[in-house]
């Protein structure tokens, strides 16, 4: 039986899961949980009463990061035009890739598992852009990873310039108009 636990503890509990969102967010998710601590105002052994493992506090902080991705998706899936949501998911995608290193490595890994919620969805608008004759019919949801992987890259490396980088990327995933190219 899981009791709740004292105010104190809880307090506790909340800063350290904020302190890892905003460490993590800075330094990705190999960052020194000592540093999380520090950053919680709390000692490293609060820490590993509250969070064991390692595991455990990355997975409270990146639990709430895919739901947020997950719900992008499904606004995305909403729009009335195919490829404005695909659009609109890739763009989100990777806003959220600029400001949060922990994010990027989660976002970058996730394809490695089609069995997740955000693999079908994002399946689902690759396939949508597809059959409205908007997304090329030779990209599939593997190439979306490496396009997300790709501007990971951009962004780590000038902040600045991932949207421009965005742009051209989107040149390369639309397909043609119909009739073929311009004479």
């Amino acid at each position: 039986m899981n009791r709740p636990l004292r105010r104190d503890a809880q307090r506790n509990r909340d800063a350290l899961v904020e302190a890892a969102k905003q460490v993590l967010a800075e330094r990705g998710i190999e960052a020194p949980l000592e540093a999380v601590a520090k950053r919680a105002g709390v000692a490293i052994g609060t820490l590993y009463r509250h969070f064991p493992e390692r595991g455990d506090l990355i997975d409270a902080v990146l639990d709430e990061k895919v739901a947020t991705w997950t719900e992008v998706a499904r606004q995305a899936l909403a729009a009335d035009d195919a490829w404005a949501g695909l659009v609109e998911f890739l763009e989100r995608t990777c806003e959220m890739q600029a400001k949060d290193r922990a994010f990027t490595e989660l976002a970058c890994l996730s394809h490695q598992n089609d069995r997740t919620e955000i693999n079908r969805l994002i399946h689902q608008l690759a396939e949508r852009a597809q059959r409205a004759g908007a997304l090329r019919h030779d990209v599939g949801p593997v190439d979306l990873a490496f396009f997300v992987m790709a501007n990971s890259r951009v962004a780590e490396a000038d902040p600045e310039q991932w949207r421009r980088h965005f742009t051209l990327m989107l040149d390369a995933l639309r397909a043609e108009p119909r009739g073929g190219p311009a004479a």
